[in-house]
């Protein structure tokens, strides 16, 4: 039986920036269009975190059961290290999806009911991102899933929950926070490139080989304040999340001279906080 802070390591923490991050920015933009709603912002923030766990334990269960874990470098996986039975994870992944479900409901009721079929999406993608016979994050489009749901959806729904409309501001913000989103994943998939290739799982790391995913990293990382420049003729005060850009120089630099296997867990931690940094300093630009 998993003890209570194997369960919270099986919960991936450094990867929870993920799901909250675009929750803050698209509260920003509500801010700015005078239309905050602070109970729905809270909401779309429980059922943003609530999926995201229910992902990693989702992630855990699959790749246990495939034995892709039975290497593994980086963080606790509950079943890979058999902490935990594989049903026990199951539960508690289905667990998180039904709970994120229930919140999403409450806010499709106040909102709209097509809200219930953007959330059925988003809980398919986070089940078959390893899960089912033909799983697409073992197909390379990891970082297409992520950069939709994490950024795009997560985002623009947000948004959309409080100001019940979509301003361009809203798309405009979700591609860098999308960005750095895949820079998570970018770097969690450049360590894990060894045991990958020998257990066929093709993310996008393994097909684009070591050289080429550290450019992809770097630009993921960087991309987002040439966003910010772009933002910043009609919205100056998004300038202020430049100040974030230098938080992006660790992880980039350990990630461009080569660091691998153990060496490149600390820049998951590290992008972490850039996506913390980056989209609370944004979120407050957009507001004012």
């Amino acid at each position: 039986m998993a003890t209570l802070s194997q369960w919270v390591a099986g919960s991936r923490p450094r990867t929870l920036p993920t799901s909250l991050v675009p929750v803050v920015v698209g509260t920003g933009v509500a801010i700015g269009e005078g239309q905050a709603v602070w109970w729905r912002a809270a909401l779309a923030a429980l059922v943003a975190l609530i999926l995201q766990i229910g992902v990693n334990y989702s992630n855990d269960y699959s790749d246990g059961v495939r034995g892709t874990d039975e290497e593994r470098v980086g963080p606790l996986r509950l079943v890979g290290a058999k902490v935990a039975k594989p049903r026990q994870v199951l539960a508690a992944a289905l667990g998180c999806f039904a709970a994120a479900a229930v919140a999403g409901l409450v806010l499709a009721a106040v909102t709209t009911w097509w809200l219930l079929l953007v959330g059925a999406f988003a809980i398919l993608a986070a089940w078959f991102y390893t899960g089912g016979k033909n799983p697409y994050g073992y197909r390379a489009l990891g970082e297409i899933s992520v950069f939709v749901f994490f950024g795009l959806v997560a985002v623009v729904g947000t948004v959309y929950v409080q100001v019940e409309g979509i301003p361009w501001e809203a798309w405009a913000a979700a591609v860098p926070i999308g960005l750095l989103a895949c820079a998570l994943l970018v770097a969690n998939n450049l360590r894990d490139i060894p045991t990958d290739e020998v257990s066929g799982k093709r993310t996008l790391a393994v097909v684009l080989g070591d050289r080429w995913t550290r450019v992809l990293y770097a630009a993921c990382a960087a991309l987002p304040f040439m966003f910010v420049l772009a933002l910043a003729a009609p919205h100056p005060w998004v300038l202020v999340a430049l100040l974030a850009a230098p938080l992006s120089i660790p992880p980039t630099q350990k990630v461009l001279n080569g660091a691998r296997g153990p060496a490149l867990i600390p820049v998951l931690g590290e992008t972490g906080r850039l996506q913390i940094a980056y989209g609370v300093l944004l979120a407050v630009g957009l507001a004012l």
